[in-house]
């Protein structure tokens, strides 16, 4: 790296680091504002408070904090450069105005980075962890993680799912049913009263088989006190069906309700090739949020940098306000 570059870096790391610290205390302050109430009568210490806000801090990080932060600071280094003449003296000495952009790119390049990471692996389970730090010191908050009547289908493996209630929290199943085609016109049936997942495996208690061909009843096969069977539907399946069952079209439209990753959705299109038109709509937005969300810092680089670098002396005053404008 040039020396150029180290030093535009640091120019611009520094208020970076002050907008991204005070845009997040700024709104831990109002949100407690609003919410200490309700964290009073659910109970909730000091340490739950402070793990409530670590898990719901991402979410702002990404759809505000970040694009805003990287603005506002951007236009105030390049101002301030500007104001000094240091950009005009760069640019005398042959550096032109791409190359002199190139560390800002870099840094809007990594920060989509990031928004792409947490959208994948943080958001997705952010809001049902948030939920279940909300309500853990609540009587009665463990029958919360219980989802009742749950019926899921594979159409690929022609595999149906009957389950009377899931536990979100340790993937419990209670008294449930499966059943698919194995070939050659014949249904297999698994009747268990629980199952738990576990070494990639679902393990079946008290499970009952039974298997038929198409228009003969049902034969049984076998019982078991613990069935393992490695089928593909993990709990991170089900939970993704619960999360996608639980979209509504006004929560779509507002960005609200459960986050999916990319990952989840495409799944889920593939495993429901005859989705409603209206849930595959719901599903392909949010696809498209998810896959836009990294280019936002990009974007916000290239618009800052024709506001910021423009030669003559500036006011630092003026690409803050310009940042406030945009």
């Amino acid at each position: 790296m040039r020396l150029l570059d180290r030093y535009l870096l640091r120019e611009l790391l520094v208020p970076l680091g002050y907008c991204l610290c005070g845009f997040l205390i700024f709104y831990v302050a109002f949100d407690l504002i609003f919410q200490v109430q309700r964290f009073l009568e659910n109970k909730m210490l000091f340490i739950d408070i402070l793990e409530y806000y670590v898990v719901t801090l991402p979410e702002l990080l990404v759809e505000q904090v970040l694009p805003v932060s990287l603005l506002l600071a951007l236009l105030y280094t390049l101002t301030n450069l500007s104001r000094y003449n240091e950009l005009t003296a760069i640019r005398t000495a042959g550096v032109g105005l791409w190359r002199l952009s190139l560390p800002y790119i870099g840094v809007g390049a990594v920060f989509g980075l990031v928004v792409l990471v947490i959208g994948e692996f943080w958001l997705p389970s952010a809001s049902e962890r948030a939920k279940f730090i909300l309500e853990r010191r609540v009587a009665g908050a463990t029958q919360r993680d219980w989802v009742p009547n749950l019926e899921f289908y594979n159409e690929p493996a022609l595999r149906d799912w009957n389950i009377s209630r899931f536990n979100r929290r340790t993937s419990q199943l209670d008294r449930l049913r499966v059943q698919w085609n194995i070939g050659n016109g014949t249904n297999e049936l698994i009747g268990a009263k629980s199952a738990s997942y576990e070494d990639n495996q679902w393990n079946f208690y008290d499970a009952v088989v039974w298997r038929w061909r198409t228009g003969d009843p049902p034969t049984f096969v076998e019982s078991n006190a613990v069935l393992r069977i490695a089928f593909p539907e993990t709990p991170a399946w089900l939970r993704s069906e619960i999360k996608v069952n639980s979209l509504n079209p006004s929560d779509a439209a507002k960005g609200q309700g459960p986050q999916l990753s990319i990952r989840e959705i495409l799944e889920f299109i593939r495993l429901h090739a005859h989705v409603s038109r209206e849930k595959k709509a719901m599903l392909l937005t949010q696809l498209n949020g998810r896959l836009a969300a990294p280019f936002t810092c990009l974007a916000v680089v290239l618009i800052a940098l024709p506001f910021g670098a423009k030669a003559g002396r500036h006011n630092v005053f003026v690409g803050v306000a310009s940042s406030i404008f945009i």
